[in-house]
């Protein structure tokens, strides 16, 4: 299937942080709102040099196009990291309009074989991180809507459709998705909207040789044909964070090529 470039609204002037931005979803995003014009603060964890070489290239690349990013650091397993995460990314931006709550983890493990310890992991980091950075976001946006602010989730098509071996990222995802609603409801009054943006399967490097039944099977059902591309999810986050979107919150946005309407028999 021949794919367009996508013409993206201007987001020039909006200062955005995007969580885990080393990934491949994550800098996906980046790239698109860079090409919208968004200024970025760009959030690692720093665990690994990977995960800081991959930013500091993204960084490199970005400004490079005439965009403008830094990066900030931080492990968000940490007490008091998102609100530290909320302060740096102020200090570099002047501000900030706008959140993509994008770092996650998803490990495989048999609801029977998962361990409390893990699933208490993949809850935090999922989902308490998520919480704790809405909240120190939404504190650091202010009460005075002088222009459009937004925060998006980035859940996932499990939150509805678990699959094997993913109960606590499914069980995660799922109350992502109703923290954005309850956060809309809560926030809205301050001008700041919340949506969720709920990723099919993703293509990555390697994937379609590591997996490839699975490829197949989604290929084969899913009715656009295709797999999602990191770009595919980074033009909903924009599209949620531009002035069409305006009075559009509380919502979750299912970016998978329609998997989700696709019969069960």
């Amino acid at each position: 299937m021949t794919r367009r470039e996508t013409a993206l609204p201007d987001l020039s002037g909006q200062r955005v942080l995007v969580t885990g931005a080393s990934g491949g979803i994550g800098s996906g995003i980046a790239r698109r709102f860079a090409a919208a014009g968004a200024r970025l603060a760009l959030h690692y964890r720093g665990t690994t040099a990977s995960s800081a070489e991959a930013v500091a290239a993204l960084v490199e690349e970005l400004r490079e196009g005439g965009g403008h990013a830094v990066a900030v650091r931080a492990d968000l397993r940490d007490p008091g990291a998102a609100e530290t995460l909320i302060d740096d990314t102020v200090r570099a931006l002047g501000g900030i309009d706008g959140l993509v709550n994008n770092a996650g983890i998803q490990p495989l493990s048999p609801l029977a074989d998962t361990s409390r310890a893990e699933w208490d992991e993949v809850l935090s980091v999922n989902l308490g991180a998520v919480f704790e950075l809405a909240r120190a976001a939404a504190a650091a946006m202010g009460e005075a809507p002088v222009r459009d602010r937004w925060i998006t989730h980035i859940a996932s098509i499990e939150a509805s459709r678990p699959a094997p071996a993913h109960a606590h990222y499914a069980v995660a995802k799922a109350g992502v998705v109703m923290h954005a609603r309850a956060a809309a409801l809560e926030l809205g009054r301050a001008g700041i909207r919340v949506n969720a943006v709920s990723p099919g399967l993703v293509e990555r490097p390697g994937l379609a040789e590591a997996w490839p039944e699975g490829v197949a099977s989604w290929e084969a059902r899913a009715p656009l044909g295709r797999l999602a591309t990191a770009e595919d999810i980074g033009n909903a986050c924009v599209l949620l964070a531009s002035p069409a979107a305006s009075f559009i919150t509380g919502q979750d946005l299912a970016v998978d090529g329609g998997m989700l309407a696709t019969p069960g028999w």
